[in-house]
């Protein structure tokens, strides 16, 4: 069905669904980035475990800089 066949309001409950579910994309693409950031904490958390649970002094993570 083409757009000039609909009546107003016809036009008004497609354009209320396409914006739906562009929010509902929206806050299925937030809720997948706060996913794969807690699942990147967690595992960041579990290592840390590891290592002081081994008795290890040193478990801080070491940045390395590129020299300028």
């Amino acid at each position: 069905m083409t757009s000039r066949f609909l009546s107003a309001r016809e036009r008004q409950e497609e354009a209320d669904r396409f914006t739906r579910s562009l929010a509902g994309l929206a806050l299925s693409l937030l809720l997948m980035g706060i996913g794969l950031w807690l699942a990147e904490a967690l595992a960041m958390e579990a290592k840390l475990e590891d290592c002081l649970l081994q008795g290890r002094m040193n478990c801080e993570r070491i940045e390395l800089h590129p020299a300028p």
